[in-house]
């Protein structure tokens, strides 16, 4: 991953117990919109690697289930999430692998927004702002070196 760690023991949090997804909410036919709701956004992000460490982002408690907030009829998904440190130099990656792997898991409807908690973060404004600004978004996922990172935080681990 990266050498010169900005946190080098992190506080590691037990993984949450995976819900199961309840099969009686299944949609009449393949046309039926299935709601979103706050657990499925979760799982989807659960699971995404820091890329500092090898444990996910729910391990170091970077993001909650209830920093996850869906408003399934306007098509709104906000994100919120915890540096584990004030100066965290990746918080940006962190929250662009929080919208990358949303944007390819959600309809396009979705607008999804990726916060930074208030007061966790030196420079929260300002990550805040390159997190929810398309063209900046754009250009970081024009950038090969940092879509490697990116792709690295959402490959799938086997553990």
């Amino acid at each position: 991953m990266v050498s010169g760690l900005i946190n080098e023991n992190p506080v590691i949090y037990e993984r949450k117990q995976r819900q199961q997804r309840s099969t009686q909410s299944l949609p009449a036919d393949e046309y039926t919109v299935e709601p979103i709701d706050q657990q499925e956004i979760f799982d989807h992000i659960r699971d995404i690697k820091d890329p500092e460490h090898p444990y996910s982002l729910e391990e170091l408690k970077v993001i909650t289930e209830e920093a996850v907030e869906v408003d399934d009829q306007k098509s709104y998904v906000r994100v919120t999430f915890t540096p584990t440190v004030e100066h965290c130099s990746m918080a940006t990656i962190i929250g662009l692998c929080l919208r990358v792997k949303l944007l390819r898991s959600l309809p396009p409807r979705y607008k999804v927004d990726i916060r930074v908690a208030p007061g966790s973060h030196a420079t929260e404004a300002a990550v805040n702002k390159q997190l929810n600004d398309k063209e900046r978004v754009a250009a970081a996922l024009e950038n090969p070196n940092l879509v490697d990172m990116v792709d690295e935080c959402l490959a799938p681990s086997f553990d």
